[in-house]
């Protein structure tokens, strides 16, 4: 569904009213606002919404998972290769990378942000150096991926999608409590003017959480094309989760983007759809309709059904589960598997709440952008790593 204003507001593919109802409310306090195709309701502003301040920062804007963004290397291993081994590859790979909710990596990475970056001195940061010593290089749970892919070229991509871990998420709910925070998802985002205390505070901990995500996933992306015993070729990476000082029609201004991709002209993104079908390399183009959009595009094909929905019966309930009842639009494992079989997908972990069932078709939400962004690369799945389905996640939604 092509591009159009919906009360004031320009929004990319089929509006949904919740996220309509979000992006909305954000708009009365900013100078611009844009909704992507891929959005869904959120906390205080939808995934996919884009947001636009002279003088200040959102907190809730970038979200919890601060810095949570996608990268994407290509691989000098051969696709024959690959494929002939993928089943033990994708063991190595899962036995290697620590997946999950509070997990440590195994293997303690060193990186110079942990000693020259301003942020330490701001004590909520801090406080929590340790914990993001021990978690960088993890990848989480939910959503969160290594997937390996062909190209249409028989060409071998990996490509990652994480942030900044517990480490992100304990800045994010320490700025969001200080500057006054809801419960509940229909709520005023936070704002901070990004010249006083809290907000210097804020944008310097989120640039250090940037840092943070990058560093994990460039060290997760090593240790593939290690393990693999390939080297790195060309580079795809960009956050998603984060706050920008950008120029816009002449202007300078503080670009919040929760679960949108930057897409600049001739800036490339990796965007990732479900694990069942394609994700592509894509690159900004110039226009009106790219103005509009704040330069900015999906981060991924969007949900459609709810992680509480799709979750099956480890989420239903003694009852039901005893009566063998499956809730409405439960996703049950047998369909999830048919379907990453089917696509010719080697997985390992992964719940029914990230089940293709529960995701928009990515080239449908991106045919939505057409006038905005060149599709690259197109990648097609061959090897999935998720968190394990027993892995208990808090933040479900």
């Amino acid at each position: 569904m092509p591009f159009r204003h919906v009360r004031g507001v320009p929004v990319w593919g089929k509006p949904l009213d919740n996220a309509i109802e979000q992006i909305v409310r954000c708009a009365k306090d900013a100078e611009r606002a844009a909704l992507m195709a891929d959005h869904h309701l959120g906390y205080a502003v939808p995934i996919g919404g884009v947001i636009a301040y002279e003088d200040h920062v959102s907190p809730s804007g970038v979200g919890y998972d601060i810095a949570c963004g996608n990268k994407a290397v290509l691989l000098d291993i051969e696709a024959e290769e690959l494929r002939k081994n993928i089943r033990s590859i994708m063991d190595d790979l899962f036995r290697t990378l620590s997946f999950g909710i509070g997990r440590k990596n195994v293997e303690r990475v060193d990186h110079p942000l942990f000693d020259d970056d301003p942020a330490w001195d701001v004590p909520i940061a801090r406080s929590l150096r340790e914990l993001a010593l021990s978690q960088l290089g993890t990848i989480g749970s939910g959503n969160h991926y290594v997937d390996l892919f062909l190209d249409e070229k028989d060409r071998v991509w990996c490509g990652v999608h994480f942030g900044s871990r517990g480490f992100g998420h304990k800045l994010a709910t320490h700025f969001i409590r200080a500057g006054g925070g809801k419960d509940g998802m229909h709520v005023d985002p936070v704002l901070f003017r990004a010249d006083s205390d809290l907000g210097s505070q804020y944008v310097t901990c989120m640039k250090l959480a940037g840092r943070y995500a990058y560093a994990g996933r460039d060290w997760v992306c090593e240790k593939v094309a290690g393990l693999l015993g390939a080297s790195i070729l060309e580079e795809v990476h960009n956050h998603h989760n984060f706050a920008w000082r950008e120029e816009h029609g002449g202007r300078s201004l503080w670009v919040v983007r929760k679960g949108a991709t930057p897409a600049f002209p001739n800036q490339k993104g990796f965007v990732g759809g479900s694990m069942g079908d394609v994700s592509v390399i894509l690159e900004g183009v110039d226009g009106e309709e790219s103005r509009e959009a704040l330069y900015s595009t999906v981060h991924g094909a969007g949900r459609v059904m709810s992680r509480r929905q799709a979750a099956g019966p480890r989420r239903w309930g003694k009852r039901r589960r005893k009566r063998g009842r499956r809730p409405e639009g439960a996703i049950s494992r047998d369909m999830m598997l048919d379907w990453v079989k089917e696509a010719g997908v080697e997985l390992r972990g992964a719940g029914t709440d990230e089940s293709p069932h529960c995701y928009k078709r990515l080239p449908e939400v991106l045919d939505a952008h057409e006038g905005t962004i060149r599709i690259l690369h197109t990648l097609r799945p061959v090897g999935v790593a998720m968190a394990s389905p027993d892995e208990f996640d808090p933040f479900i939604d």
